[in-house]
């Protein structure tokens, strides 16, 4: 019968003397099964082995194992750190020249701040939000392009096509911000409804000429009523008028009834004018006749020889004369400043014929 166990040791109760501990008596393997012998005998644990489960756990608060004291210094300063990082940045503010900043506290209104450094509590408890104060928003409304029309009534039952632009700025930070949903969107349709009721008071002509600043003015003046009552804190720099014509379809034949009209007017201006210098003559006319009169009513005699001797000169002064003396005798008159300009005449020609 064989005594040795399966591993190649003695079988328990064999011809080890009854040791049931299965370690081959020193020649066998030993019984994998079997906690490795202890004592003086057993030499010990084998050496290359490390230490045991119950080891580590005894020793936990001796060795940088997870949970340790250093790892949990470490972690605490990670968290000191993020707790500051998110101090700094959700409670320190700088805003620039232009800006101002909302403070909700709590999510309701707190206060406005103006440009610089400023400090608020830690989010969430306070939020601070910049608005733009300087810059100058446009809104356009309408198009210039051929692709979209805005039409609109006059007031003589006339379309004109219409594109314009609406400047604005910001006024009251905490009203943009709070009263209006999308304040862009309410300037739009305010100046849309704004410059239909103004247009309405004109009629194609002005609105496509002359009358357009004052359009422009009542639009202003017309949208800015209507924001301040819905308490918008927006104010309205400007309107300016891009494109104010018919529509396409008769366009081209509004331009020429345009152009005639300016040709009237300029016709008639021109007349104006030609009138304003015949009155302008006739009237330093009238001053000299009347000037002449006071003259001739002191020394009636020399004034009539004075202006006989003024209106000889006009008549005879570019026409060859002659000189009839009373005794019948007949005399050349010499003529000097004809005998001056045919001399000047040869000259001029022999010039130009040697440039």
């Amino acid at each position: 019968m064989n005594d040795q166990g399966p591993w190649g040791g003695p079988r328990k109760g064999g011809s080890d003397g009854g040791n049931g501990s299965g370690d081959g008596g020193g020649d066998g393997p030993r019984n994998p099964w079997s906690p490795p012998p202890q004592g003086p005998g057993g030499g010990g644990p084998r050496k290359g082995r490390g230490p045991s489960l119950e080891d580590l756990l005894k020793n936990r608060g001796r060795f940088n194992v997870p949970g340790g004291p250093a790892n949990k210094s470490i972690w605490l300063l990670a968290v000191v750190a993020l707790v500051a990082l998110w101090l700094a940045f959700s409670s320190i503010h700088v805003l620039g020249a232009e800006e101002e900043g909302v403070i909700t506290r709590l999510g309701a209104y707190d206060r406005t701040v103006g440009p610089g450094v400023q400090f608020t509590l830690p989010a969430p408890i306070e939020k601070l939000q910049k608005v733009d104060t300087q810059a100058i928003r446009t809104t356009q409304i309408g198009s210039t392009g051929a692709s979209q029309e805005n039409l609109i009534l006059t007031s003589d039952q006339n379309i004109i096509d219409m594109a314009y632009e609406v400047r604005w700025s910001v006024r009251n930070p905490a009203r943009y911000l709070f009263q209006l949903e999308d304040p862009a969107q309410t300037v739009a349709e305010v100046g849309e409804s704004a410059m239909r009721a103004a247009v309405a008071n004109f009629d194609l002509i002005s609105a496509i000429g002359p009358g357009r600043g004052e359009i422009e003015a009542q639009v202003r003046e017309r949208m800015q009523q209507i924001l301040d009552s819905y308490g918008a804190g927006i104010t309205i720099e400007a309107i300016s008028i891009l494109q104010s014509d018919p529509p396409a379809e008769v366009n081209e034949a509004f331009k020429e009834v345009n152009a005639a009209k300016q040709e009237r007017e300029s016709a008639i201006n021109n007349s104006r004018a030609f009138a304003q210098r015949v009155i302008e003559r006739a009237l330093g006319d009238t001053a000299r006749f009347d000037k002449v009169y006071a003259e001739y009513r002191l020394a009636p005699e020399v004034t009539r020889r004075r202006i006989y001797y003024e209106t000889m000169e006009g008549v005879l002064g570019d026409v060859d004369k002659t000189i009839v003396d009373t005794d019948g005798s007949v005399t050349p008159y010499l003529p000097l400043p004809e005998i001056r300009k045919r001399a000047e005449q040869p000259a001029a020609g022999a010039e130009a014929s040697n440039p």
